[in-house]
């Protein structure tokens, strides 16, 4: 049988899981059979720096996948596309850009978590923490570790939801405070709970879908969601400004903000943009919904640079190798 030729390539930036890329594609395939996914994938940190670096020679047609506060800061770089995907108007308002045409749209929310391994937090009589303040406690020394702000966008919603919980001062003081009980920063959001399901560390500050997915594969983890209140980002999408594929980014962009689209997200995610696709995710922790902190984006991606700047000159020694 003869092979489809595709009659149009995308490259398409993201830091959507890379378990999780073959399946984004086959789906909007479905609907796009003429359209090829070329995928550069990620962390959140190392594909918004490279953005940035490609700003005069953009080199992605459209992002599917990437921290919403990394999108407004390449749209205060003038970087993005004016564009409103056909059914926008659906969408939860907080999870679109407010600008008409809008710049960006959002997917689902990732959601920060601690991934605490029961097994071996016995081994080492650990307590099981109810808080991000209980994380200081002597206790916990070189028991946790946490993903470095300046690669994942894990780490930095983490970082930007202290310094808006605690304030500035105090958020600082915290960070200084859980430092010493750090054993190292990961360049990946979800590898501390990868780690902590794999039993090399207690405790892993991540994500809750991270979390769930690795205790449906039998991980002895409890997910804890802290008393404070949990960060969050949206994962979004945007048309890069200058692309020569710009129909066909348009149609991607269609088809991220669908209904069917938004039931995919819900396949790992909890909380998507499209109202009434949710339904509950295994293990993924009940009401967390109700934890997340009154995010504010605009302040976020505004400091976003300032604050990853300070958080590498306090805590970068403790980084593991690139």
């Amino acid at each position: 049988m003869a092979t489809a030729v595709s009659a149009e390539e995308l490259t398409v930036y993201t830091a959507v899981e890379a378990e999780d890329l073959k399946k984004y594609a086959k789906r909007f395939n479905e609907d796009y059979p003429d359209i090829k996914i070329n995928w550069v994938r990620d962390s959140t940190g190392i594909i918004t720096a490279k953005l940035l670096a490609e700003k005069e020679n953009p080199q992605a047609d459209i992002v599917w996948g990437l921290a919403a506060t990394s999108l407004m800061l390449l749209k205060q770089e003038g970087m993005l596309e004016g564009y409103s995907p056909a059914g926008v108007d659906k969408l939860d308002p907080k999870f679109k850009d407010k600008a008409n045409p809008t710049t960006w749209t959002g997917m689902d929310a990732w959601v920060a978590s601690v991934c605490f391994n029961t097994v071996e937090a016995e081994k080492a009589g650990l307590p099981m923490p109810k808080s991000w303040k209980d994380l200081t406690k002597p206790v916990y020394k070189n028991q946790v570790i946490m993903p470095n702000p300046n690669s994942s966008g894990t780490g930095f919603l983490d970082v930007s939801s202290w310094l808006q919980l605690f304030g500035e001062k105090d958020g600082w003081a915290y960070m200084d405070a859980l430092h010493e009980n750090i054993a190292r920063y990961t360049h990946s959001g979800s590898k501390p709970c990868k780690l902590a399901a794999a039993g090399e560390i207690p405790i892993g500050v991540s994500f809750a879908f991270r979390g769930a997915k690795s205790k449906a594969k039998g991980a002895p983890l409890e997910i804890i969601v802290p008393t404070e209140g949990v960060g969050w980002d949206m994962e979004a999408t945007a048309i890069i400004k200058g692309t020569k594929k710009l129909e066909a980014a348009k149609k991607l962009a269609d088809w991220s903000v669908t209904k069917k689209a938004n039931e995919m997200y819900n396949e790992g995610y909890a909380v998507v943009a499209y109202p009434g696709v949710a339904k509950p995710v295994k293990f993924f922790p009940e009401n967390i919904a109700s934890a997340m902190i009154d995010n504010n984006f605009e302040w976020a991606a505004s400091n976003r640079k300032q604050i990853l700047a300070e958080w590498q000159k306090r805590y970068d020694s403790k980084s593991e190798a690139k």
